[in-house]
């Protein structure tokens, strides 16, 4: 084969996946839309439920106020929104793995597919742990410590903004199996020297339990706790995810255009 020819087979070979790329990109945000389309009508009633936490321990008559003319539409809409993203994950996420799947090796699909489902399944774990442990124990903390004489009225769209910023920080957190695996797998390091820096690790997610909830010893240690017991989990784990020094046949799979 000429070098003309292997260039041209390399740039149809890049188009194609580009081309399959931008499918797969397009099937996730349309069934982002989707999903937006069914939930859109229950917006208020969603950001009615995201709101309960707060709602159930303010004092007798205080309420959540809109300081913005446009905020009690636009915000349960953006609410909505990310809700849509948060439903859809597991589809967008097989889009993502069909992509990628063609181009590793058999034994590194066996690997990866259970992380890229235990990704998903950690991430909503951490949501659904913010929502119902940490948002009451934080909020009755925030409306018990306000001064006497001020009144507790929190804008329905600065409340949005935080719980947000809570839930994918939670998520995010209870991604550190997958992180500590995925150090390992890829030799950045191993889980013996991962368990001789465990007095480290406890040090910092103690510290991450600070920054990320209130300034109360209870709150820091219900995210502190979890992080670390997920970090055991993931060096458990990591003794399954070591590289093959043996290299394997790529699979004879294709993209489909």
């Amino acid at each position: 084969m000429s070098e003309q020819d292997s260039e041209q087979n390399q740039s149809g070979s890049l188009v194609s996946h580009l081309l399959e790329l931008r499918r797969r990109i397009l099937f996730s945000v349309l069934s982002i839309l989707i999903v937006f389309a069914a939930l859109v009508y229950f917006s208020d009633y969603i950001y009615a439920l995201v709101a309960q936490p707060l709602l159930s321990v303010l004092p007798p008559n205080a309420s959540m106020i809109a300081t913005d003319v446009a905020s009690p539409f636009f915000t349960p809409i953006k609410l909505t929104i990310v809700c849509s993203v948060f439903v859809a994950m597991p589809y967008v996420l097989s889009q993502i793995w069909g992509f990628i799947a063609p181009g590793l090796y058999q034994n590194e699909k066996r690997l990866i597919l259970p992380l890229v489902i235990s990704s998903g399944l950690l991430f909503y774990a951490g949501i659904a742990f913010a929502y119902f442990v940490v948002f009451p124990i934080a909020f009755h903390f925030f409306t018990a410590v306000a001064p006497k004489g001020v009144t507790i009225a929190t804008d329905i769209s600065s409340y949005l903004d935080f719980v947000l910023k809570l839930f994918f920080a939670f998520g995010a957190a209870f991604e550190i199996p997958i992180a500590t695996v995925l150090l390992c797998w890829a030799g950045v390091t191993d889980r013996h020297s991962l368990a001789k820096k465990r007095p480290y690790v406890i040090v910092i997610v103690f510290i991450i339990g600070m920054l990320l909830t209130p300034p109360d010893i209870f709150s820091q240690t219900l995210l502190a706790i979890p992080m670390w017991l997920l970090f055991e989990i993931g060096l458990f784990f990591a003794r399954f995810y070591t590289r093959s020094t043996e290299p394997e046949e790529v699979d004879a799979e294709t993209h489909d255009v």
